[in-house]
């Protein structure tokens, strides 16, 4: 009966999406000029996202053929419902992205307030959708099948493809910023979004499908790994019947009820006269968090009872605050209303070398709290349920997704409304109102990614927990992993350096791809007669066509790469090595991460800064020092940090999923 209810809530939940997707489509585009713009933005980033599932149908064969030959065809049906899954999530959320941009800007017309709530409730499609689905494709495998080792197959589909999603769109998207910014803001001095600049359509188009539909993935892939992990170690827990089967049901309940207090939170997101726009996105986010934890608290007290119940409830609360608390943290290092960003701005006096030197000394100083705060939640955790508080510890702080990834992909379109009222030219007034908007989506964006990275860091401890009980039941060993072995040591170091070599990767073919958005910019503006005095039009499908090439070409290698190590060395170096190798990835991966993409967001909002009028505003050379710090920092914060968080993750689902194969 339960699961049927669970059944039912993650129904509503695609429900929700659905009636909050046709409001935005239902609200004016404006006139024919943002149509034209958000048109443009629309096809460009389906063109992309349609090229990128054709190699992703290639892969899910593939991969498909050889679990069902090697592991089982049951692992083979989840895989593929996982994969159909995670890429119906992101192609729902982009498609209602790309048509609210422009609604936004219209909105903004109106108020501020009607602008933010386009914007959010197109957000809430895709915090709704990818809920939603995670949760309704776990329960519905686990009716089939009754085994959560299983339905792992699911979470294995889910994280190939947020890592192809993460990686490709996350080249496209920094590839065709970093082209805009430097021959544009840099060398000809025009302003961002100018209509002159062929790369701006481009870089619009990336903002989605890097930050809505990477994202997007990337979140549902933690979403439903932290479930299927809480699940797994919950069959190993044996008390009596009736407590058992409520250790196995538990997560489901518990990101139903995240489901539930999702949406109510999207009621408290509302600006009051005078009001800011920040501050009534973190209503939303804290109204779900307080309603998740009064509800829960009763919920697992009758799902659980006596004091088992009890310290569940406290594993679940340390997750769940610990997902608040490292937001936090995340807006204090890289809102450019804190000291830190502002240090950074000022540092850009100096040039861009000084620039560079501050934004990454306050990357590798905001990892102290998010460390801190997950090893808290850990212990917490661990004190009360043991291993499968960990596991709880990561649900707990998922629960609420449904709102946290609203306000995250709430980012994009703001920013999106910004450059439409930039190049349509609805005026200084409506302008201004849209990079109101855009500042706050800012912020959101980086509160969004501090999330998903302590999200990642939990889930893949989790996993990580599930990995040494399933292969302790394999081999029959109670230790699997003695640090002291050299073939754990080795695991370690590989694992360690793991992260690193992605990231070169990563932050190589975006510098590849900007040099030809760059070549291919300089070139319009030389040749296309009238361009620069706004007299002609640039060629944007030409800097579309050369980011879709680059970002589909380069984000295959660090994938392969990532879904190879982990078989490699369970093959050659055995179970032992492979746990280090999951410890050594998820500890510098986490690190890296946190370290990456504030350094990234700092950089993006010192720039900012200086652009509100501060040490000279735009076009100072302050300004121009921090358009470089922020050209560096877009291949840190949406390209290596975000792809990270996927990695420690996919290695790990990877691992768990063709570990018999290892034994």
């Amino acid at each position: 009966m339960i699961l049927y209810i669970i059944l039912a809530i993650s129904i509503l939940s695609l429900f929700v999406a659905a009636y909050k997707a046709f409001r935005v489509i239902s609200k004016s585009p404006g006139n024919e000029k943002t149509k034209e713009i958000s048109d443009l933005i629309h096809r460009g980033a389906m063109t992309f996202l349609n090229k990128e599932y054709l190699i992703l149908v290639v892969f899910v064969i593939l991969v498909t053929i050889s679990l069902f030959y090697f592991i089982g065809q049951n692992i083979a049906i989840s895989f593929v419902i996982g994969a159909i899954f995670s890429a119906l999530a992101g192609n729902v959320g982009m498609r209602i992205a790309t048509k609210a941009n422009a609604r936004a800007a219209e909105g903004a017309k109106k108020s501020l307030n009607e602008g933010l709530n386009i914007a959010f409730s197109s957000g809430s499609v895709m915090g709704l959708t990818v809920v939603g689905l995670g949760l309704l494709g776990v329960t519905m495998l686990y009716l089939i099948f009754g085994d959560p080792n299983i339905i792992y197959g699911f979470g294995f589909g889910a994280s190939s493809i947020a890592l192809f999603a993460r990686v490709g769109g996350g080249i496209y998207t920094k590839a065709a910023d970093v082209g805009a910014d430097l021959v544009g803001k840099v060398e000809a001095g025009i302003p961002e979004d100018d209509p002159r600049n062929p790369a701006v359509i481009a870089d619009n188009v990336g903002d989605n499908v890097g930050d809505i539909a990477g994202m997007g993935a990337d979140l549902f892939e933690s979403y439903v790994d932290s479930i299927i992990a809480a699940m797994v170690i919950g069959t190993s827990i044996l008390i009596t019947t009736r407590i058992a089967k409520g250790y196995i049901l538990l997560p489901l309940v518990l990101a139903t009820l995240g489901i539930l207090s999702s949406i109510l939170g999207t009621y408290f997101v509302r600006i009051k006269k005078g009001g800011k726009a920040q501050h009534a996105l973190d209503k939303g986010v804290f109204a779900s968090a307080i309603i998740m934890a009064i509800i829960s608290f009763f919920v697992i007290g009758y799902i659980i009872p006596n004091s088992h119940g009890l310290g569940v409830f406290y594993s679940m609360l340390s997750g769940l605050a610990g997902g608040v608390i490292i937001g936090l943290a995340t807006e204090y290092y890289t809102s450019d209303s804190r000291r830190p960003t502002q240090e950074v701005a000022e540092a850009a006096k100096t040039g861009a070398g000084t620039n560079l030197i501050q934004g990454l000394s306050v990357g590798m100083s905001s990892t102290l709290i998010p460390v801190l705060t997950v090893c808290a939640a850990i212990l917490i955790a661990y004190h009360f349920s043991g291993l499968y508080g960990i596991a709880i510890a990561a649900v707990g702080m998922l629960s609420t997704l449904g709102i946290t990834l609203a306000t995250d992909c709430y980012g994009p379109v703001a920013d999106n409304a910004a450059g439409i009222a930039e190049m349509a030219n609805l005026g200084p007034g409506i302008r201004k109102r849209c990079e109101g908007l855009d500042a706050v989506g800012n912020t959101t964006a980086a509160i969004g990614k501090g999330f998903a990275i302590g999200s990642a860091a939990l889930t893949a401890l989790a996993l990580f927990a599930s990995f040494t009980q399933v292969a302790a039941q394999l081999t029959g060993k109670t230790t699997v992993i003695d640090i002291t072995t050299p073939s754990v040591i080795v695991g370690l170091f590989i694992g360690g350096v793991l992260p690193f070599i992605f990231s070169a990767m990563s932050m190589s073919a975006v510098g590849r791809a900007a040099e030809s958005v760059v070549i291919e910019v300089r070139r319009q503006f030389k040749q296309i007669k009238g361009l620069m005095q706004g007299k002609a039009k640039p060629d944007s499908n030409k800097c579309i066509s050369i980011v879709t090439g680059a970002a589909l070409r380069q984000m295959i290698l660090p994938t392969v790469i990532t879904l190879v190590t982990p078989i490699l060395v369970g093959m050659f170096l055995g179970v032992e090595a492979l746990g280090g190798l999951l410890a050594g990835a998820t500890v510098t991966g986490f690190l890296m991460a946190v370290f990456m993409a504030n350094s990234g967001a700092t950089w993006d909002n010192a720039k900012k800064y200086i652009e509100s009028g501060k040490f000279g505003g735009k076009g100072s050379n302050p300004h121009k020092a921090a358009v470089v710090g922020d050209t560096v920092g877009d291949g840190f914060k949406d390209t290596a940090g975000p792809s990270i968080n996927i990695l420690i993750k996919l290695i790990s689902i990877v691992s768990l999923v063709f570990l018999p194969l290892f034994i």
